[in-house]
């Protein structure tokens, strides 16, 4: 499936700079899902028009490979380099552009010292690897509440600019609310959508 094939080949990348796959659930509980990505109670993304809920406001199908990442650092002491691969599902309408259920692939590193700059340069072997050697890349500042300072990643295309997937420093509360001490560990955070 062409899903697969793109897939297969963002995982390939990410794997030949030691990032490892880590997998969960996909029946989710409101910890991992929300909570421990700093998502208060009363952010949006909680409400029924976003998450299919099951039985009970606590458990729920997940809306992003994030859970994942957090059961991960909840698991394993850094560093930690994993990418996650993943089914997701989000209430929202169906279009030709978007459909309920669709993929992530969620990308973390955490160690000492990790910099918004290890982060760019990450990404930019990303899009050389994927787009080709002549790709290139801007990030425009955005916010997640998991990421603080958050940003959105383009690459050139063609004429323009295409968003390709959204960024950002592993907010301290994240990683204190996993185990980590944010005060000895910093880390990057990066999830793209393949068929959206």
């Amino acid at each position: 499936h062409p899903i697969s094939i793109v897939k297969n080949e963002i995982v390939e990348i990410f794997n030949r700079i030691g990032f490892v796959i880590s997998e969960g659930p996909e029946i989710e509980d409101d910890w991992h899902n929300f909570s421990a990505l700093n998502l208060p109670e009363e952010h949006p993304a909680r409400d029924m028009q976003d998450t299919f809920f099951i039985k009970n406001p606590e458990t729920l199908l997940r809306t992003h490979t994030s859970s994942v990442q957090v059961r991960f650092m909840e698991n394993n002491t850094p560093p930690i380099r994993t990418i996650s691969p993943g089914r997701v599902y989000r209430n929202e309408a169906i279009s030709s552009r978007a459909h309920c259920i669709f993929h992530q692939i969620e990308g973390l590193y955490i160690d000492h010292n990790v910099s918004f700059a290890d982060l760019k340069q990450v990404l930019l072997y990303f899009a050389k690897e994927m787009f080709g050697e002549d790709s290139k890349i801007r990030l425009r500042p955005s916010y997640f509440p998991f990421t603080e300072p958050s940003a959105e990643v383009d690459i050139k295309w063609k004429k323009g600019w295409l968003e390709i997937l959204g960024c950002g420093m592993v907010h301290p509360n994240v990683l204190e609310m996993s185990g980590i001490n944010s005060k000895k560990y910093s880390g990057f955070a990066f999830g793209l959508g393949p068929e959206r």
